[in-house]
């Protein structure tokens, strides 16, 4: 099964407090996998080597990855630091989708790594079990990995991206002189609005990729928090998630505009999930733009 569709704006059922407004639900999922799939069953299952096909930057700098353990006030983190084999750089906290840290978002940091920066993909779900989480990556039942998405919410996103910033100042990669930037997938997007207002003065530039729950009615949306950022954004919303809640992007667009922050929001025609190349909705062309679109942030943002 793949990654469903998000409901972006929308309160979680009353019978379920943990769910919070940023996860993956399946109310929609034969409708939108008709739509959107891209792949057959026997393609879906190679997404290890899916992972392995993105593009490589002809200037590519040469990287160097390995398994890192972070310390947090709620335990060790499991996570992923890749950077260029020489000199110092910006850091990029990466926050994965609900299927966690996995082959494809190893490939995906290496490839921004490949562009000149520190990156660090955590394990979100740490406090429960190590990575790899879903059994069988992005094909896994979204009702395997709900569970685990429950038992984060906002008080958890805001103390581990406090100390996974710490964690990234402190490593001689990372040019501390320039800001970080941070991007979330799906169930991450929330997590990078609340990172960048966690850490203001660190936190240069924020990427949500079809990601859910921006905008809510609930006291903790993550909306409401955009006073307390300094970063500019770029929030690329899926074309269903869109269908389903149209006014989410206009309440975004007056929150930075009043904020006086620079903030690059569209809809793209693809569905929830395409960035990653292990979904079955992974879209390459609409990938590759918004990839461009983030490097393209970073170059201006963090310095």
């Amino acid at each position: 099964m793949i990654e469903s569709t998000l409901r972006i704006g929308r309160s979680p059922p009353k019978d379920d407090p943990t769910l919070g407004n940023n996860m993956c639900d399946q109310d929609h999922f034969e409708e939108d996998l008709k739509k959107y799939s891209r792949r057959d069953i026997g393609t879906l299952a190679a997404g290890v080597g899916a992972a392995m096909m993105l593009p490589r930057a002809a200037d590519a700098a040469e990287v160097s990855g390995s398994d890192v353990t972070i310390t947090t006030p709620d335990g060790e983190c499991d996570a992923y630091f890749v950077t260029p084999t020489t000199g110092a750089h910006a850091a990029v906290l990466v926050w994965p989708d609900i299927f966690g840290l996995r082959p494809a978002f190893r490939q995906m940091g290496d490839r921004l790594a490949e562009s000149g920066y520190s990156v660090l993909v955590v394990n979100p779900f740490y406090r429960t079990m190590k990575a790899p989480t879903a059994a069988q990556g992005a094909s896994t039942s979204i009702s395997d990995v709900r569970p685990l998405a429950q038992t984060l919410s906002a008080a958890t996103h805001t103390t581990d991206a406090k100390a996974f910033i710490a964690w990234l100042d402190a490593q001689r990669q990372v040019d501390t002189n320039k800001k970080i930037g941070t991007t979330g997938y799906c169930m991450g997007g929330p997590i990078v609005m609340r990172t960048a207002a966690a850490v203001p003065e660190r936190v240069g530039a924020g990427g949500t990729f079809h990601g859910g729950g921006l905008v809510t009615d609930q006291p903790d949306s993550p909306h409401l928090l955009i006073p307390n950022m300094k970063a500019q954004f770029l929030i690329a919303i899926a074309e269903n998630d869109d269908q389903r809640d149209p006014d989410a992007k206009d309440v975004l667009r007056k929150s930075f505009a009043e904020a006086d922050l620079a903030a690059e929001i569209e809809v793209y025609p693809a569905g929830h999930g395409w960035c990653p190349p292990d979904t079955r909705v992974h879209n390459p062309e609409q990938a590759e733009k918004a990839w461009g679109r983030m490097l393209a942030l970073f170059e201006r943002a963090l310095g």
